[in-house]
């Protein structure tokens, strides 16, 4: 699916959508300054050396182009019909002193928030974009992830350590994409290959894959607002999988510990199996049999079908939360659509949660007892995770919903074609091709997912991020 951009140039309309986002901000007590004690702390903040000096392997990073906050690091080298992945986290809870400014406006926080006029992130960035950050050229702690996998992309063995790192390299995805795609070499040249066997291994496990296409709000050159919506590319799934392995290997070290936090999502029933059955039917792309992990992963992504149907398996894709445990295994450690045990342990510069999986692996790994501070305060995670879940759901919605608002203002009282996605009861959600907008419309009598509708627009509101058509 290619790249769709719809703009919003300097206009008035441009102003009032300005306006609207910093009123959202404010709605969703989504602050972008740091109190002053805060900023203080984090200037002070020195992680301790690790013993343990792992600065001749060439790490390299992977991230969007122009990214800070850089989590993860990654060498992937051949070991004779299989692979070592070293793949290096950000050592957070080494510069964050428990109970101090920084872990209190932390836990308030929950989540690093990606808004259209700004990041508000959850650390000051002194350390998510400066000492803590796995930057290019220069020494940093980092908790460090060995896996030996074995020719088929199975885990083999792991371990865990503290060490201090040096990357060598920040790659961009598009960049490495194009590199790829010539066959040159570099640090991730062998990304494809392991990320294949890793996509495999989700198979024969039955997990699955939603893949929805990318939807962002950017600033444009000329201070206009865009939505970019494209589809993830092959290099994003395969750098997604270090990840995924990643998590797995951190709940299995909880899981053995008997202490820890889990990202469980329960099974989808039989019900929702039906209605997801029901819509591909009508889409005419049906789903008669297998698993739909397999189904969803042998979708054609250039068939103008697929994003229908993506959307309709979303439903299938609801329930995630988090589970504590301390002293006895949760019955409901699996998520679903992983397969498997899995816990979010690689992005603790943006996410509440991971300082506390990484200080719980990492203690779990030396034989060292669990610390107090993590026990304690385990069971507070899932309600803080869920709070800033929930703000960084509306932030998303309601900045997409402005922006789209803004887009539409031009054409109100004309007549627009649209193609129906999804059917909910008398109204159907609705893509305009130009400019590139998902609203919810009346459906026409008969209309059916993938017909193209005319539609009159009536109104668009961007403060209120609504728009309304008529047949």
């Amino acid at each position: 699916m290619p790249q769709r951009r719809s703009h919003v140039a300097p206009s008035a309309a441009q102003t009032e959508l300005a306006a609207a986002l910093a009123e959202l901000r404010v709605s969703l007590d989504a602050p972008t300054e740091f109190p002053a004690a805060v900023l203080a702390e984090a200037e002070a903040a020195v992680a301790p050396e690790p013993d343990l000096d792992l600065r001749d392997i060439p790490f390299a990073t992977l991230d969007p182009v122009g990214s800070r906050d850089l989590d993860q690091a990654f060498h992937l080298e051949r070991r004779g019909s299989g692979y070592t992945v070293h793949y290096a986290i950000a050592d957070v809870p080494s510069f964050v002193v428990a109970g101090g400014e920084i872990d209190a406006e932390a836990r308030r926080r929950g989540q690093t928030l990606y808004a259209a006029d700004g990041t508000i992130p959850l650390h000051p960035k002194v350390l998510s974009e400066g000492r803590a950050s796995l930057l290019p050229d220069v020494d940093r702690p980092a908790l460090v992830w060995t896996f030996s996998i074995d020719a088929a992309g199975s885990v083999e063995d792991f371990r865990l350590e503290r060490a201090l790192i040096r990357s060598r390299a920040q790659l961009d995805y598009a960049t490495v994409q194009a590199a790829l795609d010539r066959g040159e070499d570099g640090p991730a040249a062998l990304l494809p290959e392991i990320g294949a066997l890793r996509v495999e291994q989700e198979k024969l496990r039955g997990g699955a894959s939603l893949n929805l296409p990318d939807e962002e709000v950017v600033r444009t050159p000329d201070g206009g607002y865009a939505i970019d919506r494209r589809h993830p590319l092959p290099v994003e799934e395969w750098n997604a999988h270090l990840s995924l392995m990643t998590g797995m290997a951190a709940a299995s070290l909880m899981l053995d510990a008997r202490i820890g936090i889990l990202r469980t999502m329960p099974q989808p029933d039989e019900k929702s199996f039906d209605a997801f059955r029901h819509q591909t039917e009508a889409l005419g792309r049906p789903w008669t049999s297998g698993r739909y992990g397999d189904y969803l992963r042998n979708l054609d992504r250039t068939d103008p079908m697929t994003l229908p149907v993506l959307e309709a398996a979303a439903s299938l894709f609801r329930g995630a939360g988090y589970v504590t445990f301390d002293g006895t295994v949760p019955s409901d450690a699996e998520q679903a659509a992983i397969a498997a045990p899995y816990a979010h342990a690689t992005a603790p510069l943006r996410r509440l949660v991971d300082r506390w999986s990484l200080s719980i692996c990492l203690a779990a790994s030396e034989g060292r007892d669990i610390p107090s501070w993590a026990r304690e305060s385990l069971s507070e995670l899932p309600a803080l995770m869920q709070e800033s879940g929930q703000r960084a759901s509306r932030l998303d919605s309601a900045t997409i919903n402005c922006v789209e608002a803004a887009l539409i203002t031009p054409l109100v009282g004309q007549t627009v074609d649209a193609t129906v996605i999804e059917i909910r009861g008398e109204r159907a959600s609705v893509q305009l091709a130009t400019p590139a907008v998902t609203a919810s419309a009346p459906l026409p009598e008969g209309a059916a997912p993938g017909d193209v509708v005319r539609l009159r627009v009536l109104s668009a509101d961007i403060t209120r991020g609504e728009i309304e058509f008529a047949l």
